[in-house]
């Protein structure tokens, strides 16, 4: 029973929850129980919190024996990267730096799960500070694929994506500053959507960028992602870059498929060529959508290789500033890629840096002058390169290290830059039997109709059920 309780997508499990046709305390010990055993042996957790997770699981059954609910999540276990706080709770951020911290805190998104009924089970693994697109983390030990243990899954929200692809959970919050959701849910065939910045608060889960941080969910379905997100998303006054414009409900809008909507697919202005094979799940992707009634047409799109550079400015100069007393004082406790990626941004000049901030409004609004004029999603690969092995990218910080992490980056992080909504959809398997995503970009805050097309593509190709070895 508990293994068949995992298999269930988050929606349906909510749904049922709410029903009570399922207790809360039996999903929450089938999660506890998986995410204890398989997921300690992908390295994807970071600390449980079996007691008090049963303790609320069993307070949320109560409630509905009284014809209560808690929320749309009411009894759904989740878990989540290590960098979300809860008050009065370990919060490590992957790191030897910060371990033993205690929040005093809790989150903003943590706070709004509960609100929503969901249950917290505990921490997962991540890469050290969030700095990291392979999953890579000597500290903690690297998160494995489920697909393949021998292989990456992505960072830097690296257990939560293996967790969910394992179907430990049904879904998870991650980080995304630059392809640290989509990067992992393309690489572990799941999908992930960082909303657009301002669109979730920010405030009590780890900094990493502060112009370029994003907050979203990782799950099996774009309608499990949908519930989650507005769950989550909304103003708040503990971040005053959140927008007051309205969620509106995500989810209720799923249905109306894509017949009529416009897609660019990106053929040129890619700073990486997307290897063979991903470029042929791409054009397959393309006529499924075509099958479904969008209008497809192949187009460039500005220089990928500007916005790219443009990010790295600012990422690793507000890195830089956030951690310049640590590594004055405890370099050596800091892996070496994450040092390999931060130590630049002390390097570069404030005209740098301000150059590179003064350039992003006028480059949003030419991005979606050209590009959003004549259609209504950009689609483009998640990763233009296969999934790499462990051995392949445990190099240290050495040039075949930082080559493959910018490659697999290389189509993600104008998003970032930008602040565009972007979510990545399984998009089949590659002829090593890994998952390959594809990537559909919108305008600001158009995540509704982000997901409404993902739901369509998963729908017809089927990919959402398609589980990785072993799973649950």
């Amino acid at each position: 029973m508990s293994a068949a309780l995992l298999e269930l997508p988050l929606a349906e499990l909510a749904a049922r929850l709410r029903l009570g046709e399922i207790r809360a305390r039996a999903a929450t010990e089938a999660a506890l129980a998986a995410l204890d055993r398989r997921g300690r042996a992908l390295n994807a957790v970071a600390r449980l919190w079996p007691e008090k997770a049963l303790a609320r699981a069993e307070a949320l059954d109560r409630l509905r024996a009284r014809g209560r609910i808690a929320g749309p999540l009411h009894g759904v276990p989740l878990a989540h990267k290590d960098m979300f706080d809860r008050e009065g709770e370990r919060s490590e951020w992957g790191t030897k730096i910060h371990a033993g911290r205690m929040a005093t805190r809790t989150a903003t998104v943590i706070a709004r799960l509960d609100e929503a009924g969901a249950v917290d089970l505990g921490r997962l693994a991540m890469v050290e500070f969030a700095l990291g697109i392979t999953g890579h983390n000597p500290h903690t030990g690297h998160p494995r694929n489920p697909w393949d243990p021998g292989r990456v899954t992505g960072g830097s929200t690296s257990g939560g994506a293996a967790a969910v692809a394992a179907r430990l959970i049904p879904g998870t919050l991650g980080s995304d500053t630059g392809g640290s959701i989509r990067v992992p849910a393309a690489l572990c065939g799941i999908v992930g959507i960082k909303p657009t910045y301002g669109r979730v608060s920010r405030a009590n889960a780890m900094p990493l960028s502060y112009s370029l941080d994003h907050i979203g969910p990782l799950a099996r379905t774009a309608r499990d992602c949908a519930l989650l997100l507005e769950a989550i998303a909304g103003p708040d006054p503990a971040d005053r870059t959140t927008s007051a414009r309205p969620v509106g409900a995500l989810a209720a809008t799923l249905d109306a498929g894509v017949a009529g909507l416009r897609l660019r697919f990106a053929t040129a202005g890619l700073e990486v060529e997307p290897e063979p094979e991903i470029a042929a799940l791409a054009r397959d992707a393309m006529v499924a959508f075509r099958d479904l009634g969008a209008r497809v047409e192949e187009g460039p799109i500005p220089a990928m290789a500007t916005f790219n550079a443009l990010r790295r400015v600012v990422l690793t100069v507000e890195c830089a500033a956030l951690h310049r007393e640590l590594v004055r004082t405890r370099r050596a406790d800091y892996n070496r890629e994450t040092l390999a990626r931060m130590m630049p941004g002390f390097a570069l000049s404030a005209v740098d840096y301000l150059q590179a901030l003064q350039l992003r409004i006028p480059l949003l609004e030419r991005f979606v002058a050209e590009v959003f004029a004549d259609c209504d999603i950009l689609a483009l690969p998640t990763c233009p390169v296969r999934t790499p092995t462990i051995a392949e990218t445990d190099t240290g910080a050495d040039a075949r290290f930082v080559a493959v992490s910018n490659a697999l980056g290389s189509a993600i992080g104008f998003a970032n830059y930008l602040g565009l909504p972007a979510l990545s959809v399984p998009m089949g398997l590659d002829s090593r039997g890994m998952p390959v995503g594809l990537q559909l970009v919108g305008r600001p805050f158009a995540e509704a109709l982000l997901l409404r097309a993902a739901h369509a593509f998963e729908a017809t190709t089927g990919f959402a059920d398609r589980r990785p070895p072993g799973a649950g």
